[in-house]
């Protein structure tokens, strides 16, 4: 069964640092052209803004995913998202399973236990934004139910 729990202060900082940058950036070098030295930096400034004080930042919600088996915790990843009463609507903006627990159902899991929570707090509609490249989310969102509303398009200009 899929709980969350507030993530902490220290693993704010493995999930930042350890997973979050290098992954985000990867992402953006990847889709938008970019160095990977200005990726990272791109990376860096957006979570600056994005959650200026780490998993206490207001509107946001960090939080690690647990699988709970007879009173056991374990933390399997970690889910990021921003829920708008105001609009019924969330927004995802990362889920992480760890490696060694990928390809387990805990993708899927998380979702359902996801739109359980946000069901309970009068949220009508989920959206998230997933990279063109990235298949395997690509499957997982398709699966519970996710379905394509649009494509977001770049192109890099200038000489800079």
């Amino acid at each position: 069964m899929i709980r969350f729990r507030p993530m902490l202060k220290t693993e704010f900082e493995a999930y930042y640092l350890g997973y979050f940058i290098p992954d985000y950036a990867a992402e953006i070098s990847s889709n938008y052209g970019l160095s990977s030295d200005e990726a990272i930096a791109q990376a860096k400034r957006e979570i600056a803004e994005d959650l200026p004080n780490g998993p206490e930042t207001e509107g946001q919600t960090l939080v690690c995913i647990l699988d709970v088996q007879d009173g056991d915790e374990q933390v399997v990843g970690y889910l990021w998202f921003r829920a708008d009463p105001v609009s019924s609507s969330a927004f995802i903006n990362d889920i992480y399973i760890f490696p060694h627990f990928q390809n387990k159902g805990y993708g899927k899991a998380t979702l359902n236990a996801l739109q359980d929570v946000l069901d309970e707090m009068g949220i009508q509609h989920l959206r998230l934004r997933v990279a063109a490249d990235n298949e395997r989310a690509k499957h997982v969102y398709e699966s519970t139910g996710f379905r394509l509303t649009g494509f977001n398009m770049t192109k890099r200009i200038g000489k800079g």
